[in-house]
């Protein structure tokens, strides 16, 4: 693992190094809990690399738990994605994969305490009256008719609750505590409910499932967590979090911290709308490119290092800092590709350039770096043939003053070889232009043409060797910084119309064959990943990762 997961300090860190130092902490033991309802997103991986970093630092162990309490949501599916996601990352989980299902015969076992207890009871209300009996912010809740049940009576329904005696949502198992309470979640609440569903881990051994709240702390204790790191939205649940530790006989006491989340513009990250994109077929499934998941930031040409660096660049506070610009996440994308992705020569919209004084027969072949500061990459061959294509937008018939790239009369040097004259330009019936006829300075090879000026560098592949590929042009899936920001409205009626533009290019031989997840920088044009998934062509397939400009390192030299 690089240090950038470990190095920087923040509040949690700070708190755990003065415990340790102090003596009043032994090994440090903290937990990734993904539910298995979705894949894991942008957000995810800066609770993994805060949970995975501490335990690194500190010497400690990171378990991976699965809370998995709602079998109706859950795949295996999203199982295995969140594992490779984990592992993609560079992290490794100590011990097996472990599942808050793993524990259900005894969280049962700690619900049957507390109703001996006196301290649970089996409520018959249905939800529409649980919500009117539990009162508001400002009013508080009033006590279920059904709160002074007996210990036996509830031992009973409860068991047969487990067995499956009753409907879903004809009883629930509460916890009583205080319903005058001013934080609404100790205002009796819920610890399990009926579900005739098959469970992915336990199959149709239960009917009744713990609620996240009641499972949460008590697989804490059980693993032998020391700290609970999760987001803010839990800091209100903590006290109930508390409550169930001090009236539970449980092994371990954890210790709950809260952080602030990671909100990025012109991104979701809300489970339940991201399902909806990929069920609505609006985005090619989870690990679209376009989508904020680690499995869609992988397709698309995202590395490990620049996703953990994103994640220690933005920090960690209790202070919600409101969105965080997504040019910090491609700045990091950046810096790691520039100095570790192979350069190419790849054209997306290929125009038509013949050499008039060169043979039909003639081949060069020169050797080209594979990066420019990396000899470690080796060389690559590039061979200048009579027929190349050039970019569309490197031609221009009228050109403004300040354009130095080609247009009639007007030179231009090939990238890693010659300066060309454009001579000619021939048209199509439609008056579009379809080839440049062009000639060669054969003494301009690594050397600029005496007497001239050559300002202009374009790319170019060779019409004859270039290897046909096609490239996805991804951008922003959303318009807005903040597509869901008016609960009101539509989230779906800010999408991106021109997210994904698909174009047939040429790109230089040296790519043939390039096995997927391959990163490279195309010259001029930015960087780009071979597709995961197999094409349906028999073409390569790149995705655009990002562009070549950096506007957060800009905004910084700013500062």
């Amino acid at each position: 693992m690089t240090s950038e997961t470990t190095s920087a300090p923040n509040f949690i860190r700070n708190q755990i190094r003065e415990e340790v130092e102090a003596g009043r902490q032994g090994k440090i033991v903290t937990r990734f809990p993904p539910e298995p309802n979705g894949f894991l997103h942008i957000g995810h991986a800066k609770s993994i690399c805060l949970n995975f970093g501490l335990a690194e630092q500190f010497g400690g162990d990171c378990h991976l738990r699965f809370d998995d309490t709602n079998p109706a949501k859950e795949e295996q599916a999203y199982i295995d994605a969140i594992k490779e996601d984990v592992s993609w990352l560079g992290f490794a989980w100590a011990g097996p994969v472990r599942f808050a299902s793993d524990y259900f015969d005894q969280l049962y076992a700690w619900a049957q305490h507390l109703v001996r207890e006196g301290k649970a009871y089996v409520d018959d209300l249905s939800p529409e009256e649980m919500r009117e009996y539990r009162g508001t912010l400002t009013e508080p809740g009033r006590p279920s008719p059904y709160r002074e049940r007996g210990v036996e009576e509830n031992l009973d329904l409860l068991e047969r609750m487990r067995v499956g005696e009753f409907a879903e949502g004809e009883k629930v198992l509460r916890a009583r505590i205080d319903m005058a309470a001013p934080n609404i979640n100790l205002r009796d609440p819920i610890l399990y409910r009926i579900r005739h569903a098959h469970h992915h881990q336990t199959g149709d051994k239960w009917k009744i499932y713990p609620s996240y709240d009641f499972t949460h702390g008590q697989s804490d204790a059980i693993e032998g967590v020391t700290h609970s790191i999760c987001t803010l939205e839990f800091e209100d649940h903590r006290p109930l979090y508390e409550w169930f530790l001090d009236n539970l006989p449980v092994p371990a006491r954890p210790r709950q911290i809260e952080f602030a989340r990671l909100n990025l513009n012109y991104t979701l990250t809300s489970k339940r709308k991201l399902k909806l994109l990929v069920d609505e077929g609006i985005v090619d499934g989870w690990d679209d490119p376009r989508m904020p998941t680690i499995s869609g930031m992988r397709r698309r040409g995202y590395t490990p290092a620049s996703i953990r660096k994103f994640c220690e660049m933005i920090g960690v506070t209790r202070a919600d800092g409101g969105l965080v610009d997504i040019a910090m996440l491609t700045h990091a994308l950046r810096s790691d590709l520039e100095d570790n992705a192979p350069r190419a020569m790849c054209v997306l919209k290929p125009l038509k350039v013949v050499l008039t004084n060169v043979a039909e027969d003639h081949e060069e072949v020169y050797e080209v770096a594979g990066h420019p500061a990396r000899e470690d990459m080796g060389t690559r061959r590039i061979p200048l043939t009579r027929e190349l294509y050039i970019d569309q937008d490197d031609f221009m018939e009228e050109p403004p003053k300040k354009f130095f790239r080609l247009a009639p009369g007007k030179e231009v040097r090939l990238r890693n070889a010659y300066v060309i004259r454009c001579d000619e330009v021939v048209k199509g019936a439609d008056g579009e232009v379809e080839e440049l006829r062009c000639a060669v300075d054969f003494d301009t090879l690594g050397k600029n043409p005496e007497g001239r000026k050559v300002k202009g560098v374009i790319h170019w592949v060779s019409a004859t060797h270039g290897v046909p590929v096609e490239v996805r042009l991804y951008d922003n899936l959303f318009q807005v910084e903040q597509p869901d920001k008016d609960r009101d409205a539509d989230f779906l009626e800010h999408l991106n119309p021109e997210s994904l533009v698909t174009v047939q290019g040429v790109a230089e031989p040296s790519l043939a064959g390039t096995p997927p997840e391959r990163r490279f920088q195309f010259e001029r044009v930015g960087y780009f990943c071979t597709d995961r998934h197999a094409s349906t062509s028999d073409k390569l397939v790149f995705n655009r990762t990002v562009g070549l400009k950096d506007t957060w390192a800009k905004i910084k030299k700013k500062g």
